[in-house]
Protein backbone atom coordinates (compact mmCIF):
# COMPACT_ATOMS: atom_id res chain seq x y z
CA UNK A 1 0.00 0.00 0.00
CA UNK A 2 1.43 3.20 -1.27
CA UNK A 3 0.83 6.62 0.95
CA UNK A 4 0.81 9.97 -0.78
CA UNK A 5 0.88 12.81 0.98
CA UNK A 6 -1.24 16.27 0.31
CA UNK A 7 -0.01 19.08 2.74
CA UNK A 8 -1.56 22.17 2.31
CA UNK A 9 1.36 25.33 3.31
CA UNK A 10 2.06 28.72 2.82
CA UNK A 11 4.24 29.83 -0.60
CA UNK A 12 5.81 32.89 -1.31
CA UNK A 13 5.24 34.53 -5.33
CA UNK A 14 7.28 37.50 -6.70
CA UNK A 15 4.98 39.91 -8.48
CA UNK A 16 5.60 42.76 -10.59
CA UNK A 17 5.93 45.75 -7.69
CA UNK A 18 2.41 47.51 -7.35
CA UNK A 19 0.37 45.02 -8.77
CA UNK A 20 -0.17 42.72 -5.64
CA UNK A 21 -3.50 43.04 -5.09
CA UNK A 22 -4.28 42.59 -8.48
CA UNK A 23 -2.14 39.42 -8.55
CA UNK A 24 -4.60 38.04 -5.29
CA UNK A 25 -7.74 38.94 -6.82
CA UNK A 26 -6.57 36.80 -10.49
CA UNK A 27 -5.36 34.00 -7.96
CA UNK A 28 -8.70 33.92 -6.20
CA UNK A 29 -11.04 34.10 -9.78
CA UNK A 30 -8.42 31.32 -11.41
CA UNK A 31 -8.97 29.01 -8.59
CA UNK A 32 -13.11 29.52 -8.52
CA UNK A 33 -12.78 29.10 -12.08
CA UNK A 34 -11.26 26.16 -12.76
CA UNK A 35 -12.52 24.48 -9.70
CA UNK A 36 -9.54 24.28 -7.51
CA UNK A 37 -10.65 25.56 -4.50
CA UNK A 38 -9.70 22.93 -2.62
CA UNK A 39 -5.98 23.14 -3.26
CA UNK A 40 -5.96 27.50 -3.38
CA UNK A 41 -6.99 28.17 -0.26
CA UNK A 42 -6.34 32.34 0.84
CA UNK A 43 -3.95 34.68 -0.77
CA UNK A 44 -2.71 37.29 1.13
CA UNK A 45 -0.91 40.78 0.31
CA UNK A 46 1.18 41.32 3.26
CA UNK A 47 -0.18 44.82 4.26
CA UNK A 48 0.15 46.95 7.88
CA UNK A 49 -1.31 49.71 8.68
CA UNK A 50 0.42 52.96 9.36
CA UNK A 51 -0.71 56.53 10.33
CA UNK A 52 0.18 59.31 8.21
CA UNK A 53 -0.14 62.77 9.19
CA UNK A 54 -0.71 65.37 5.95
CA UNK A 55 -2.09 68.76 6.42
CA UNK A 56 -2.55 68.49 10.13
CA UNK A 57 -4.72 65.51 9.80
CA UNK A 58 -3.76 61.69 10.74
CA UNK A 59 -5.10 59.01 8.22
CA UNK A 60 -4.92 55.45 8.10
CA UNK A 61 -2.86 53.98 5.34
CA UNK A 62 -2.50 49.94 4.60
CA UNK A 63 1.22 49.95 3.70
CA UNK A 64 2.78 46.74 1.80
CA UNK A 65 5.17 44.65 4.11
CA UNK A 66 6.86 42.93 1.46
CA UNK A 67 6.36 45.18 -1.97
CA UNK A 68 6.21 42.72 -5.12
CA UNK A 69 5.66 39.37 -2.61
CA UNK A 70 1.89 37.57 -2.14
CA UNK A 71 1.34 34.72 -0.35
CA UNK A 72 -0.65 31.48 -1.27
CA UNK A 73 -1.95 28.54 0.85
CA UNK A 74 -2.05 25.87 -0.81
CA UNK A 75 -1.93 22.33 -1.72
CA UNK A 76 1.33 22.08 -4.48
CA UNK A 77 -0.08 19.68 -6.97
CA UNK A 78 1.11 19.91 -10.84
CA UNK A 79 -2.22 21.71 -11.53
CA UNK A 80 -2.60 24.59 -8.96
CA UNK A 81 1.02 25.21 -9.37
CA UNK A 82 0.71 25.69 -12.96
CA UNK A 83 -2.72 27.94 -12.35
CA UNK A 84 -0.75 30.11 -9.65
CA UNK A 85 2.32 29.99 -11.71
CA UNK A 86 0.59 31.30 -15.10
CA UNK A 87 -1.04 33.93 -13.54
CA UNK A 88 -0.52 37.05 -14.92
CA UNK A 89 1.84 39.47 -13.05
CA UNK A 90 3.49 36.84 -11.06
CA UNK A 91 7.06 36.41 -12.08
CA UNK A 92 7.58 33.25 -9.90
CA UNK A 93 7.53 31.72 -6.87
CA UNK A 94 10.18 32.42 -3.99
CA UNK A 95 12.70 29.02 -3.60
CA UNK A 96 12.32 27.60 -7.04
CA UNK A 97 15.59 26.44 -8.33
CA UNK A 98 14.06 27.09 -12.05
CA UNK A 99 13.35 24.26 -15.43
CA UNK A 100 9.88 23.61 -13.54
CA UNK A 101 10.63 22.61 -10.45
CA UNK A 102 8.70 23.05 -7.30
CA UNK A 103 9.21 25.95 -4.91
CA UNK A 104 9.87 25.06 -1.05
CA UNK A 105 7.58 26.29 1.35
CA UNK A 106 7.36 28.72 4.00
CA UNK A 107 8.53 27.67 7.31
CA UNK A 108 5.30 27.51 10.11
CA UNK A 109 7.24 30.16 11.99
CA UNK A 110 7.42 32.73 9.27
CA UNK A 111 3.61 32.52 8.38
CA UNK A 112 3.15 33.00 11.93
CA UNK A 113 4.98 36.19 12.20
CA UNK A 114 3.61 37.33 8.89
CA UNK A 115 0.00 36.76 10.20
CA UNK A 116 0.82 38.68 13.31
CA UNK A 117 2.54 41.24 12.35
CA UNK A 118 -0.93 41.90 9.91
CA UNK A 119 -2.49 41.37 13.08
CA UNK A 120 -4.62 38.15 11.71
CA UNK A 121 -5.27 35.31 13.61
CA UNK A 122 -4.05 31.98 13.85
CA UNK A 123 -6.77 29.51 14.23
CA UNK A 124 -6.36 27.63 17.39
CA UNK A 125 -8.96 24.73 18.23
CA UNK A 126 -9.71 22.71 21.31
CA UNK A 127 -9.48 19.44 19.63
CA UNK A 128 -9.12 16.22 21.76
CA UNK A 129 -7.81 13.42 19.63
CA UNK A 130 -5.22 10.98 19.61
CA UNK A 131 -3.27 8.50 17.41
CA UNK A 132 -6.04 5.82 16.39
CA UNK A 133 -9.20 8.02 16.59
CA UNK A 134 -11.40 8.47 14.06
CA UNK A 135 -12.32 12.21 12.58
CA UNK A 136 -14.48 13.83 9.91
CA UNK A 137 -12.49 16.23 7.82
CA UNK A 138 -14.15 19.63 7.59
CA UNK A 139 -12.86 22.03 5.48
CA UNK A 140 -10.03 21.26 2.15
CA UNK A 141 -9.37 18.59 -0.64
CA UNK A 142 -10.79 16.34 1.47
CA UNK A 143 -14.15 17.77 3.30
CA UNK A 144 -16.69 15.62 4.69
CA UNK A 145 -14.31 12.11 4.26
CA UNK A 146 -13.34 10.63 7.62
CA UNK A 147 -9.98 8.67 8.15
CA UNK A 148 -7.78 7.54 11.04
CA UNK A 149 -5.09 9.62 13.29
CA UNK A 150 -1.50 8.53 12.59
CA UNK A 151 -0.13 11.79 14.13
CA UNK A 152 -1.04 14.20 16.77
CA UNK A 153 1.56 17.94 16.76
CA UNK A 154 0.23 19.57 19.67
CA UNK A 155 2.19 22.26 19.72
CA UNK A 156 1.75 23.20 16.00
CA UNK A 157 -1.73 22.28 16.18
CA UNK A 158 -1.52 19.87 13.49
CA UNK A 159 -2.26 16.21 12.72
CA UNK A 160 -1.86 13.54 10.07
CA UNK A 161 -5.17 11.66 9.10
CA UNK A 162 -4.94 8.56 6.90
CA UNK A 163 -7.52 8.47 4.41
CA UNK A 164 -8.60 5.60 1.80
CA UNK A 165 -9.38 6.72 -1.58
CA UNK A 166 -9.03 4.73 -4.39
CA UNK A 167 -8.31 1.53 -2.58
CA UNK A 168 -4.96 2.94 -1.01
CA UNK A 169 -3.95 4.74 2.31
CA UNK A 170 -3.44 8.73 1.40
CA UNK A 171 -2.19 10.50 3.91
CA UNK A 172 -3.07 14.26 4.55
CA UNK A 173 -1.28 16.56 7.23
CA UNK A 174 -4.19 18.67 8.65
CA UNK A 175 -4.62 21.68 11.28
CA UNK A 176 -6.59 20.94 14.11
CA UNK A 177 -9.59 23.36 13.04
CA UNK A 178 -9.91 21.05 9.67
CA UNK A 179 -11.18 18.37 11.85
CA UNK A 180 -14.03 17.40 13.56
CA UNK A 181 -13.98 14.18 16.25
CA UNK A 182 -16.16 11.27 14.76
CA UNK A 183 -18.92 10.03 16.81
Amino acid sequence: MSVESFEKEWYALQTYSGYENKVKRDIESRAISMNMEDYIFRVLVPTETKIEEKGGKEKQIEENIFPGYVLVEMVMTDQSWYIVRNTQNVTGFVGAAGAGSKPAPLLPEEVEDILRMMNLQIRVSDLQVQVGDIVRITEGAFAEMTGEVTEVDLEKQKLKVDIEMFGRATSAELDFFQVKEFN
